[in-house]
């Protein structure tokens, strides 16, 4: 799910690459170890996990393809007002989680 939210913007990745991390750790040190030396993946997810932070240009491309996404999903997709309320509360919620996480100076 998390490769597929690469290509998706509605779908987040982060969550479920950190959920794929969590599972692995627990169960198989092994995938555990591949998923944080992958070559697309793993020096973030080291990054969040070591509370680095995320740099600069990723939090700007993730809160434009966010709002973007679920901008585009609330005004053509969605006719009913409570859950255009329930997306925009989702947005917010995750934009500020992100504007919480230390941005990453490389």
């Amino acid at each position: 799910m998390g490769i597929i939210g690469i290509f998706v913007p509605v779908l987040p990745t982060t969550p479920f690459l950190l959920l794929a991390a969590a599972c692995y750790a627990r169960s198989s040190e092994r995938l555990y170890a591949w998923l944080l030396a992958n070559k697309w993946f793993g020096k973030y997810i080291r990054n969040y996990l070591q509370k680095k932070g995320i740099p600069l240009k990723i939090k700007i491309a993730v809160i434009t393809m966010l709002w973007a996404g679920i901008g585009t999903t609330a005004i053509f997709i969605v006719e009913a007002v409570y859950i255009r309320a329930i997306l925009a509360v989702i947005a917010v919620g995750v934009t500020v989680h992100l504007l919480t996480i230390p941005t990453l100076h490389e």
